[in-house]
């Protein structure tokens, strides 16, 4: 975000200018850094947004590049290079276009003044808000490349559980797509050709026959209306979603559904560990830890889940007990939690759920691949089977008609 400044310098003049900054704050900051006294700041309105705001997708930094970089940073820190210089080397070296575009502007903000995090969290398409403010306590306690190596660690795994679960479905997603293109041109093509042969020869056709037909001919007459019904249908259903209600209803179901629930549920309760263990490694509050870890999940009913168990923390209750209330929290994670909190290794014991809840998880996905691949293609063989079933029994009853 852009702000017009009016500052008092210490050369005693008042200058004008530009600044980009996150927020109004930061921007004072950054300029008080300078030495300058701010007298006015005042947001820039723009009626066209930048190219990055307006399609954030295509700016966006890969996981695997962030996990690359957040690894070389934490090993040239390591070596004793500032953060600039080995900003500035890494830089150089990549070739993402995305990532060499947001370090330079984040090597331009640190040498206004801001912070390292502050500059990173300017880039939230790329780098987590969890991330970002695990790297500002890691600046303050000097261990910025321990909590990057952390950082990479944590993405790299949320990484993975997402593949998983994309990769499940799209097999059974391509098929069906086929299928439905497949079935579609048969029944606008091919059918209707057959229904003229049949008519015109005459021939008493077999009920399997005559229920194709019949099927394939309200579809043609009926088609506009099909495609017009199908995308109200759809329309309405993505309209609700967007409600809070609906996006909480569809949650709901997305954590019960038959296989795919269970797996979402694991991959959720992991992502929460995870996030808490990483920020909790840092050295931040469990206030602000659970604060944190409420806005990364996406899952409207986790988010209420994790909402009512800090509210009951900062009432005294801890973590277990509020935890061990809900069903939404498995026994082994409330179990490990009281564990964590007598000994005062939370952090340990959230990382060992994780790691349990995603190797669950992803045997359970393979279970699932294993078993919707032919599940999918038996549907898809039995529909294709059915129409050349019908049409093969029918020329044969003609024949014996004829014959």
């Amino acid at each position: 975000m852009d702000f017009n400044y009016v500052c008092y310098t210490e050369e005693k003049k008042i200058v004008e200018g530009i600044i980009s900054a996150s927020d109004e704050k930061v921007a004072e900051q950054i300029l008080a850094h300078s030495g300058s006294r701010v007298l006015s700041l005042k947001p820039i309105v723009t009626f066209m947004p930048s190219l990055d705001k307006m399609f954030p997708l295509f700016y966006k930094v890969k996981p695997a590049v962030v996990v690359m970089f957040s690894r070389q940073l934490a090993l040239l820190l390591e070596s004793g290079t500032d953060i600039v210089t080995a900003l500035d080397l890494l830089r150089v070296q990549t070739s993402d276009h995305n990532l060499k575009r947001a370090l330079g502007q984040v090597i331009d903000d640190l040498r206004s003044g801001l912070r390292f995090s502050d500059a990173l969290s300017k880039h939230t398409q790329s780098f987590p808000p969890i991330s970002c403010r695990a790297l500002s306590v890691g600046e303050r306690t000097g261990g910025l490349e321990v909590v990057l190596r952390q950082m990479a660690d944590y993405i790299e795994k949320e990484t993975k559980a997402a593949k998983n679960i994309k990769g499940a479905l799209r097999y059974p997603i391509i098929i069906s797509i086929a299928a439905v293109a497949i079935v579609g041109l048969i029944v606008t093509f091919v059918l209707p050709a057959f229904t003229g042969l049949y008519e015109a020869l005459g021939a008493e056709l077999p009920t399997m026959t005559k229920l194709l037909m019949f099927i394939a001919n309200w579809v043609n007459v009926n088609k506009f209306y099909i495609l017009v019904g199908a995308l109200a249908i759809v329309g309405g259903i993505y309209l609700y979603l967007k409600t809070p209600e609906g996006r909480l209803q569809w949650d709901g179901i997305a954590l019960k559904m038959p296989l795919l629930g269970r797996i979402r549920h694991l991959n959720e309760l992991a992502h929460c560990c995870r996030s808490m263990a990483l920020l909790f490694q840092a050295g931040l509050p469990l206030p602000e830890v659970m604060t944190l870890v409420i806005d990364s999940s996406e899952n409207r009913v986790v988010k209420q889940g994790l909402t009512d168990v800090k509210q009951a923390m900062i009432k005294g209750e801890g973590l277990y007990r509020p935890m061990a209330r809900s069903p939404l929290f498995l026994p082994l994670m409330v179990q490990m939690v009281a564990v964590g909190e007598e000994t005062g290794n939370l952090d340990t014991t959230l990382t060992a759920v994780a790691r349990n809840f995603e190797a669950e998880a992803e045997d359970k996905m393979g279970a699932f691949i294993a078993l919707i691949q032919p599940a999918v293609t038996g549907i898809v063989g039995g529909i294709v089977g059915f129409i050349a079933l019908s049409l093969v029994s029918a020329m044969y009853s003609i024949y014996g008609q004829l014959a």
